[in-house]
């Protein structure tokens, strides 16, 4: 078995708030130092810089799943997984329907960058991603799961923009197996407090918007190869195999 050290929710500059830092190269080459064998570029409602980072990380030994976060219309944050980037433009299609209309604002949020392979600027996006889209959470997991993706609750034990925060509870018809902590979250004693999701996997990640706050090579997934169907694999199990 393999042991493959992930950090599956990473914000490139294209995220508001993310800093300008957050290119292609800057990540991957981050990812390389910390030790780290697979990420996820998760930024805020779309996915421009996902095929830039994909293709630096080929060439560098990162493998790199293309993936989204998504804010939903209950406010809640969902790491959206997928196999590849075809399955990832199919779902973002959706999303792009549900979004407002809205501009970034540039001088609060900062300017959501678009980079390509060369970590040059070629373009800007200027709709305002830090917002819900018109999609419910059951319907947003309906949509991945359909289009082979997978669905992760994000950052359940924050304050704000948590599944548990904001409906109190996962819903048990979903096809919900792994769920996401912040990192240095005592496993343990999340678990302790909240007896009824001992059963779900476990991932632990960074949200990082900034390079430094990329994880260590703390957390790790056991695969047979470093392959996106072997991480899906371990994903899709009601194991707890995540450690």
């Amino acid at each position: 078995m393999i042991k493959a050290y992930y950090d599956l929710h990473i914000h490139t500059a294209l995220s508001p708030c993310g800093d300008k830092d957050m290119t292609p190269n800057n990540i991957i080459n981050m990812s390389v130092i910390k030790g780290l064998n697979v990420i996820a570029i998760t930024d805020h409602n779309s996915i421009d810089n996902c095929r830039a980072c994909i293709r630096v990380g080929e060439k560098n030994g990162i493998l790199v799943i293309p993936a989204m976060e998504l804010q939903t219309k209950e406010e809640i944050h969902l790491l959206c997984l997928f196999k590849n980037l075809s399955m990832l433009e199919n779902f973002h299609e959706i999303i792009l329907g549900k979004l407002g209309t809205q501009e970034n604002l540039p001088d609060f949020f900062g300017r959501q960058l678009i980079f390509d392979e060369q970590d040059c600027i070629v373009g800007e996006n200027h709709r305002l991603l830090i917002t819900s889209a018109a999609i419910t959470l059951e319907e947003a997991v309906e949509k991945i799961s359909n289009l082979g993706g997978i669905a992760v609750p994000a950052h359940i034990n924050k304050g704000a923009y948590s599944i548990i925060t904001n409906l109190g509870f996962i819903p048990e018809h979903l096809p919900i197996n792994t769920i996401e902590l912040t990192k240095k979250t005592d496993i343990q004693s999340f678990q302790t407090k909240h007896p009824n999701l001992k059963n779900y996997n476990i991932i632990q990640d960074s949200d990082a918007h900034y390079l430094w706050e990329i994880s260590e090579r703390e957390h790790y997934l056991e695969v047979g190869e470093l392959a996106i169907d072997e991480i899906f694999s371990v994903l899709s199990q009601n194991n707890n195999t995540v450690r």
